[in-house]
């Protein structure tokens, strides 16, 4: 055979040889390619298996996946505390190859979102550094894991930061702790607890870096702009709800006193003793006594009745079997006018005219009042009730305001108003939040009206509301004594309404003994207060 021949043969298997040399050394760079592979998705999985439990709350699982499980755990655990409510969201970037962690390790870059509470979010970027420990990778753990700036003494925290607004008397300043059981405390109590969102608004809420022994900010990482509340109006009158809290300042019983515009229907005081605690002034249920014989009064003369209609003035009578009587037993002289049993709270002379009345008429002159309606004051309040009588005996009570009628200061203020101004004007607090006032569905007419500013006129120049007479203005007045309880003699409530000019008021001392005796004189110190401020 030719060397030619023997040549041509030889390169076909050259050809192969060397096409398996290439082969093989092409596998062998491929190898190492897939190898890189493994190794960087290990890297990721490692960093991904930390992030994922981080995200989801888990972080023992995340503790875990670090260097060092116990410390991370608590960190995490703590971080979740630090940050109530919030919700963490994490992804993982590409490797920043170019930086070493360590002996061995990369830093794998991730970005945190932070869904605060309130919706507002904060987003910020750390790096995870890796290390391997064994055949595995973890993340090698330091509190700037977390976030770059975090050591060992230190850590974030949700702040908040509220522009809270104030509630505010008619001229519009705040009232500077004035009518504390009416205003209530943020949050919990009173107005403040009605608009606490309209008060509060949204805060602003932020991020800060704390130091984890002093909870001093040492750096805010964040913070949102957040709503700022809006203001509440009320119509007190800051000089008039003085004039109420010095009236009560020294008492040691329970009281309150309210005042109203007849004009207006606007609440201009509303006072409470103790100051704080219940608002026995727009809320209190009580029976009102005398005070709520303006209302029958109302309710006789629309039937009949004038002021000068005979009236005698017994010291008790008797109703069915049941005694009424006159406190301490008094009696009037013979000649006794309608007018006289009045101003000297006859209780006996009033009951006698009981057969002048239809079961509902109490229940409907109260009407003309605003009493039985559904008040839209901007505060919580109690109307008042007068229910249809439902025996002689069950009206009886009721025309001297016992039994089942009930009222609140606001309500017996409000009645006095309405015969100040010849009409009823549901009172106001908060103009602003109210959508309808009530209405009385019957009229207080004017020749009522008239007789019974003529009434009450004589409580104070004739009869048993002397802690006015000689005031300037023509005050007129109601005294009443109401019992209440079952302890004998009866407990009873004092209670004292007028008018002076635009200014209608209640005075009501629980177990505070007589209308005229106790009451009265609070009545008395409340006008001059108003005079003395103006």
């Amino acid at each position: 055979m030719s060397d030619t021949r023997r040549a041509a043969r030889r390169r076909p298997f050259l050809l192969l040889v060397l096409v398996l040399v290439l082969v093989a050394g092409a596998g062998t760079a491929a190898w190492r390619l897939l190898l890189q592979g493994e190794e960087k998705d290990a890297r990721a999985v490692a960093v991904d298996a930390f992030l994922d439990a981080w995200a989801s709350g888990d972080a023992p699982a995340a503790g875990r996946a670090t260097s060092d499980p116990a410390r991370a755990t608590a960190r995490l655990t703590a971080h979740a505390k630090d940050l109530p409510g919030a919700r963490f969201e994490l992804r993982r970037g590409e490797r920043d190859g170019g930086r070493s962690s360590g002996r061995d390790g990369d830093l794998y870059p991730f970005r945190v979102t932070l869904h605060l509470k309130g919706g507002d979010r904060f987003t910020y970027d750390s790096v995870a550094p890796l290390v391997r420990t064994g055949d595995d990778w973890r993340v090698a753990w330091s509190p700037a894991v977390v976030h770059p700036r975090l050591t060992d003494g230190s850590k974030l925290a949700a702040t908040t930061e509220s522009r809270r607004a104030e509630i505010l008397s008619a001229d519009g300043t705040p009232l500077d702790g004035l009518a504390p059981a009416l205003v209530g405390a943020p949050g919990t109590s009173g107005l403040h607890y009605r608009y606490e969102k309209q008060l509060a608004g949204r805060a602003a809420s932020g991020v800060a870096i704390v130091g984890t022994s002093t909870g001093r900010t040492l750096a805010t990482l964040h913070t949102s702009k957040g709503d700022g509340g809006s203001p509440v109006r009320t119509t007190l009158d800051k000089s008039t709800q003085k004039a109420a809290e010095a009236a009560l300042r020294g008492l040691s019983k329970n009281a309150a006193i309210v005042a109203v515009r007849p004009s207006t229907g606007e609440i201009v005081a509303a006072a409470d003793n103790p100051p704080t605690g219940e608002n026995r002034a727009l809320r209190g249920q009580y029976p009102p006594g005398s005070d709520f014989k303006v209302v029958t009064a109302a309710a006789l003369i629309g039937g009949g009745m004038s002021t000068s209609t005979p009236t005698p003035c017994p010291k008790y009578v008797t109703v069915n079997g049941q005694r009424f009587e006159n406190q301490d037993l008094f009696e009037l002289p013979e000649g006794a006018t309608f007018a006289d049993d009045f101003a000297h709270s006859c209780n006996t002379g009033i009951i006698a005219q009981r057969d002048r009345l239809t079961p509902s008429s109490l229940t409907d002159t109260a009407k003309a009042f605003g009493i039985g309606q559904s008040w839209d004051v901007g505060a919580v309040t109690f109307d008042g009730s007068v229910p249809v009588a439902t025996s002689a005996n069950d009206q009886a009570a009721a025309m001297i305001g016992q039994g089942r009628v009930q009222a609140s200061p606001l309500v017996m203020a409000s009645v006095a108003a309405t015969v100040k101004d010849g009409t009823f004007r549901q009172p106001v607090l908060v103009p602003a939040a109210v959508k309808q006032r009530a209405k009385a569905p019957v009229r207080l007419e004017p020749p009522v009206a008239s007789q019974l500013r003529t009434l009450m006129r004589a409580v104070v120049t004739e009869g048993s509301g002397k802690a006015l007479r000689g005031m300037s203005g023509e005050p007129g007045a109601k005294t009443g004594t109401a019992e209440y309880g079952d302890a004998t003699p009866p407990r009873t409530h004092a209670w004292f309404i007028g008018y002076r000019g635009d200014l209608a008021f209640a005075v009501l001392i629980e177990d505070g003994g007589s209308g005229g005796k106790d009451a009265g004189p609070v009545a008395a110190a409340f006008l001059k207060g108003v005079e003395e401020r103006r």
